[in-house]
Parts: structure tokens; sequence; C-alpha cells
């Protein structure tokens, strides 16, 4: 055997390896993840999907990285799973377009007054129930399309995705990172309740139900605030979404008025 040869069967043993050892990561994210999917969603698409990422984590990963082979594989699989429930939308258009109709009359009412949009307002000025509008905000937490910065007639995307910063040209990471320090702007503005619902949500990852128990209310309250912060900063980010293209970030935070 030559000696590229014994060094690609060596390399194809390594990566085997790397994907036994690390098989179980899969499931714990796919079952993660399914704590915040709709049960129409297949645990088993989430793995397949899960595996080909641990594959090609172990395929591309260098040891020189500062990250651990952990870390860099769950970057890569929880990405892969990502871009299967992209592929797989099951969210009705007419969701899609209630999204929008929401978040254009909460981005009116703050350019406006200056102010966080109240709940009464943005119902008053939509003519529907109080009902229909909390539908529409369970929607927004339970539809894994709501793009922070896709343009208005985007249905794909997805909400504060992790991105995987070395598949991006230069150009797309400076714009990555111009809209991720947007996004910290915006959040960082949101009423205090929906900042602690994201950090919760994103940041220390528990589910509705386990963030309820923090707070103290119901999981069905939960959802709604948390949809509430997420058509809030869908509204907020329009401006940096505007302007990106001139590389200009929009303001997102309200500047509150005295």
């Amino acid at each position: 055997m030559s000696v590229a040869s014994e060094y690609l069967q060596l390399q194809r043993e390594s990566t085997e390896d790397m994907v036994r050892q690390h098989a179980p990561l899969v499931r714990r994210i796919a079952y993660h993840l399914m704590g915040r999917l709709p049960s129409s969603v297949d645990v088993d698409d989430l793995v397949q999907a899960g595996m080909i990422g641990l594959l090609e984590a172990a395929r591309n990963y260098a040891t020189d990285r500062s990250a651990s082979f952990e870390t860099y594989a769950g970057i890569r699989i929880r990405g892969a799973m990502l871009d299967e429930l992209r592929k797989t939308d099951w969210t009705p258009r007419s969701v899609h377009r209630k999204l929008r109709e929401v978040t254009e009359v909460v981005r009116q009412i703050e350019n406006e007054t200056g102010a966080d949009a109240i709940d009464a307002e943005v119902i008053r000025r939509m003519g529907i129930t109080a009902q229909e509008y909390h539908q529409i905000l369970a929607d927004a937490t339970s539809a894994r399309l709501l793009s922070l910065t896709a343009p208005d007639d985007d249905e794909g995307g997805a909400a504060l995705d992790v991105v995987d910063q070395d598949g991006l040209e230069p150009q797309d990471r400076v714009e990555q990172e111009g809209m991720r320090e947007a996004l910290i702007d915006s959040i960082s503005g949101l009423p205090e309740r929906e900042q602690l619902v994201m950090s919760l949500y994103y940041e220390q990852e528990l589910n509705l139900k386990e963030i309820g128990a923090v707070l103290g209310v119901t999981e069905s309250r939960v959802c709604q605030i948390h949809g509430q912060a997420l058509v809030r900063l869908r509204a907020r980010m329009s401006g940096w979404r505007d302007g990106a293209g001139n590389g200009e970030r929009g303001a997102g935070r309200v500047e509150r008025r005295r």
C-alpha cells in the first residue's frame, strides 16, 4: 500500500471513529429542538440530517481549531437540522401574511410614538380581537421561518439561526456580523420581560414550559411573550435590512419619549 493510500485509509478510519463516538450528540440536539417544534415534525428526519452534518464536521475538522470537536460538530449538526426544517416548511401562507401585517403595524406604532407598541393599540389598528392577536403571536413562536431580516415577500429563513462562519465568504461575514450587532442592539431595547424570555430561550436553551416555571406564568403566556419579542425584533430590524445594501445599520432600539 502506498503512503498516500495508507494516509487516506487512516483518515477514513478517523472520520468513522469520530462519527460513531459523537452519534449520541445528534440525538440529544434533535430531541432538544423537538421541544420547540410542532408535533408534526419527525424527529427521525432531524436525526438523519444531523448525522449528515456530523459526517461533514468529522471530514472538515482540523485539530488546530480553537474550538473542541464537540463544539464544532454541534454547530454543524444543528445547522444541518435547521436546513432540513427550511426545506419542509409546514406553516400555511396565511400565517406568513398575518405575521407580516402585525410586524408592519408594530413598526408604524413604534416609529410614530417612539415607545414600545402595546397590545391594545396593535389590536385596535388591525381591527382584530385579542384572541386573534394572541393566536398570531403563538404562530410567530411556532413558525421556524420568522426571519428577522428577510424581505417581506421572503418566506424562508429561520429565527436566530446559528451561522457557521467558516462557510461564509468575507463579504458575507461582514454583513452577518453587522446583522448580529444590530440584533444584539435590538434585543437590548426590548421590554424587560421579553428580554428575559429571549435570554432563557436562546442562551439558556430552556423550552417554553421551563421558562413558564421560572417566571411563574403559563406556557401559553410565555408563548405570547416570545411571539411579541420576535415580532418586535423583526419590526425593528427592518431598518437594518433596508439600509444593509448601503452599509448602514438600522437604529434597532426604540428611543422612548420623555
